[in-house]
């Protein structure tokens, strides 16, 4: 058996396993006596151990295997669960998700484990296990109990309809292997067959049970189906690691409305096989249309989404071949216009309409949720406040927010910091917050929501809060700002000082975190990505900070402008208007050129000047200016003209030109001619 082909499934499913197993730990530390999520993270580890030993990766299904024993102690209530096993057994998910990223990078997924062994083994001998053999022989009552399904009312009906039509109606007890790994693999593929050659009315277990492998070795199926029994039996059988196939038909007492059997010798076809009948795709069944719900009962069909995984590497070649794509169309909508071709406008203007619709596909097509990186913050904050004896609570909200793949896989890091942070240094002792009249639980609330073009991330405590006059006075020692100026700082441009590189109010600084250590380099990349980040904050009340992202990196909407003969694209996302001024209404202040926009001072930033554009002195008494705006701070781009908006691609200046000034890539437009990109993040101080 080639396995290479399933290794990338394996890794991808492996890792999801992990993440429910840290998910549903945690639910269990709060909840330790509901067997619900218990039996959920045994259903996890079982089929990861499953996969694992299918794959030939003994030492992951062997640690594996000894966790589902503890769980398997815990769910059948000979063991209680206690903070010490639950800290076992996140060690143990700990070194499984090493294992699976020592796969992943091409390793053979090895690891010294022994002595976390030796502890689950340790715990699962706490107390007697019960007797393997009572457990068969109770599993084998179990199923003589249950070698038969019921059925209500409605599907009565639709079995005793399909009997009327002359449909074969058969319960089959399916046998599987007692050694098979993979027993719902095996069932899917049993439901396929069957599916083929009829309907699927009822599943005992139901459907849910089968696919969490909640089941023994054999369970029943009932179908309603044309074809011969010995046929329906002959293509069950070839299912692998099927070893039995019962079939009984299903026969009705008219008087009492209850079901009776009679064994099929193999020989004997449905009742009316050989009677004119309608097609099977004519039957009551497919005017019913039933199909199993998860209760393994029966329901209106209805349409489930599908799915599939692909590599993000083909996502984006297949977005570099869109943005060419994109890059085309700007150039025939430029030929169109200089032609004033009737059909060929009507031709173009078509085009642009379904690669506008093609656009959207493909740009959510790239959008993920925030919740791939949210997950990894409960199982982190737990540990955090063990090691620093702090109770937190951590609440996420809008994990199902989306952005572009490029920005999640870079918002990580400085969310960590933050997190790190605000745990730390945020949140106070139990003992403190006791003292203050607090809860001595402290809260963290990680929020995602979307809101216009972006998407906002905040981190809410209800810590500490930053003290103004601690900020202020560090900026000072530090040199960061003058008394004087200090003095008219207003309490958020105080607390965003912590921002400043090497900046820190902490007292000692943990090997955790300390409040302000590291901040620029958040703020750094949070900009890189065309974002920015805020802080507000209440003395002994708590602090916020508030992260703002683009949707998206790769395509974005712009002014063109122009500066001589030269064009520059500027981000929407970054104007706030555009406007004509006069001479006379450029004031200084401070050997700087300002204008009076709204009743706020707004620094004017000649572009000619900043990006040394050659031009011809002209003397003009009017300028066009573009208002933009870096979170409260404004200022006034003078162009020498407006072009239009545009949607452009953006594309890096490549590795020769990585520390241009204010320019964060560049754009090809319709006439072909290359237009750079303003970064007004770097332009407003």
């Amino acid at each position: 058996m080639e396995l290479n082909q399933y290794l990338e499934v394996f890794i991808e499913e492996s890792k999801e396993h992990l993440q429910a197993c840290n998910e549903q730990l945690l639910e269990l530390e709060k909840n330790p006596q509901d067997l619900t999520i218990i039996n959920e993270i045994f259903r996890s580890a079982h089929t990861l151990k499953g996969m694992s030993a299918t794959m030939g990766y003994e030492d992951l299904a062997s640690l594996t295997h000894q966790m589902e024993n503890v769980l398997d102690a815990i769910r059948n209530n000979r063991l209680t669960t206690t903070p010490e096993i639950l800290d076992v057994i996140f060690m143990a998910v700990d070194h499984l998700e090493d294992m699976v990223q020592s796969i992943a990078a091409g390793g053979d997924g090895k690891k010294d484990v022994a002595e976390t062994v030796e502890n689950l083994k340790m715990i699962e001998k706490g107390e007697p296990l019960s007797n393997s053999a009572n457990k068969e022989v109770a599993a084998t009552a179990a199923l003589e109990v249950n070698n038969q399904s019921h059925y209500d009312e409605f599907e009565l009906t639709v079995l005793k309809q399909s009997k009327e039509q002359g449909f074969g109606v058969y319960e089959i007890a399916i046998a599987l292997r007692e050694d098979c790994l993979l027993k719902a693999a095996r069932v899917y593929m049993v439901f396929e067959v069957l599916e083929k050659i009829g309907e699927v009315i009822k599943a005992n277990p139901s459907v849910e049970q089968l696919e969490e492998e909640q089941f023994d070795h054999e369970f029943i199926v009932t179908i309603v189906s044309k074809d011969d029994p010995e046929d329906i039996k002959g293509k069950i059988m070839k299912v692998s690691e099927v070893v039995k196939t019962d079939l009984r038909s299903l026969e009705f007492d008219e008087e009492s409305n209850e079901e009776t059997f009679e064994v099929m010798d193999n020989s004997k076809a449905p009742n009316g096989s050989n009677s004119s009948v309608p097609d099977q795709s004519e039957s009551i069944a497919s005017e019913v249309s039933p199909v199993i719900d998860k209760k393994g009962s029966v329901k209106q069909q209805s349409n489930s989404s599908k799915t599939i995984r692909v590599n993000i590497e083909r996502l984006d070649i297949l977005m570099n071949l869109f943005e060419e794509l994109v890059i085309d169309r700007g150039r025939l909508e430029q030929i169109s216009k200089d032609l004033e071709n009737g059909e060929l406008t009507e031709t173009v203007e078509r085009m642009s309409r379904i690669s506008g619709d093609l656009q959207n596909i493909i740009l959510n097509m790239r959008m993920v949720q925030v919740e791939t990186v949210f997950n990894r913050f409960p199982r982190m904050i737990r540990q955090l406040a063990r090691d620093l004896n702090k109770k937190i609570n951590l609440e996420i909200v809008g994990a199902e927010t989306e952005l572009d793949r490029t920005v999640i896989d870079e918002i990580g890091d400085p969310l960590v910091h933050l997190l790190r942070n605000s745990v730390d240094h945020g949140i106070e002792s139990p003992e403190e917050r006791r003292a203050k009249g607090k809860n001595e639980e402290g809260t963290v609330v990680l929020r995602a929501f979307h809101s216009g073009n972006h998407v906002f991330i905040e981190i809410e405590d209800d810590g500490a809060g930053i003290s103004r006059e601690k900020v202020l006075k560090k900026a000072i020692s530090k040199g960061i700002i003058t008394e004087q100026s200090a003095a008219g700082f207003t309490d958020k441009q105080a607390y965003e000082l912590i921002l400043s590189s090497g900046f820190s109010t902490a007292e000692t600084i943990s090997d955790i975190s300390g409040r302000g250590v590291g901040l620029d380099v958040v703020k750094n990349t949070i900009e890189s990505l065309g974002g920015s980040i805020s802080i507000d904050s209440k003395e002994n009340e708590g602090t916020i900070f508030s992260i703002q992202l683009p949707l998206t990196l790769s395509i974005i909407s712009v002014m063109l402008v122009e500066i001589q003969k030269e064009k520059f694209a500027i981000p929407l996302s970054s104007i706030i208007e555009t406007a004509i001024i006069k001479d006379t209404d450029i004031m200084n202040a401070h050997n700087q050129k300002v204008i009076d926009f709204r009743g706020k001072v707004v620094p004017l930033l000649f572009l000619k000047d900043i990006f040394e554009v050659p031009s011809e002195q002209v003397d003009d008494q009017f300028h066009s200016v573009i208002i933009v705006r870096k979170g409260d701070k404004m200022a006034g781009l003078i162009v020498d003209s407006f072009i239009g908006q545009q949607e452009v691609v953006l594309k890096s200046l490549g590795n020769y030109l990585t520390n241009v000034f204010a320019i964060s890539g560049a754009t090809i437009l319709g006439d072909g001619q290359v237009a750079l990109i303003v970064d007004c993040n770097a332009l407003i101080k």
